[in-house]
């Protein structure tokens, strides 16, 4: 039998928000296509993630990756940070 791993899905954002003790809010954006147009949109998805160690800063380009639910809003795990804000 073949077992094949998934690898884990990875989203880059950008953070909007630390406020909140062990948790961060990311704003992630996508181009869409116009269903008619065909011309690019770009489409804004504010997501929440756990930050264990309170690290994240906002302006930070962070990756994140899914989890169990850890709250009503929070599916998400901080993965690694890309880079650091000044």
């Amino acid at each position: 039998m073949i077992v094949l791993e998934n690898k884990p899905r990875l989203i880059t954002g950008k953070v909007v928000s630390n406020k909140m003790d062990k948790s961060i809010s990311i704003e992630v954006t996508r181009l869409v296509p116009h269903p008619l147009y065909g011309k690019y949109l770009k489409r804004t998805t504010k997501l929440m993630a756990h930050d264990e160690n309170n690290i994240c800063k906002e302006g930070d380009i962070v990756e994140i990756r899914p989890s169990r639910p850890i709250s009503k809003n929070k599916v998400w795990t901080l993965h690694r940070i890309l880079e650091k804000s000044n």
